[in-house]
């Protein structure tokens, strides 16, 4: 079984933000949701210069995280 890594992105990474939101996915929606949160809570305007960055930011699940399968209840 080929196991997928999902790309992770996580506002404590940056200590001017404040936050400790996480968004995790395909490297595309983590990019695309990182930039509508960072326009809506940080007042922060879209531009290739903040998807550059937040590109730079992005980094793959751990593969702790993705070796175990969720809990079911």
């Amino acid at each position: 079984m080929e196991t997928h890594r999902r790309s992770i992105i996580d506002c404590r990474d940056s200590p001017q933000s404040g936050c400790s939101l996480s968004i995790a996915g395909t490297e595309e929606e983590v990019l695309d949701t990182a930039v509508l949160h960072i326009e809506k809570r940080h007042g922060l305007k879209d531009s290739a210069e903040l998807r550059d960055q937040l590109r730079g930011m992005i980094k793959l699940e751990p593969l702790s995280t993705v070796d175990t399968p969720p809990e079911t209840g």
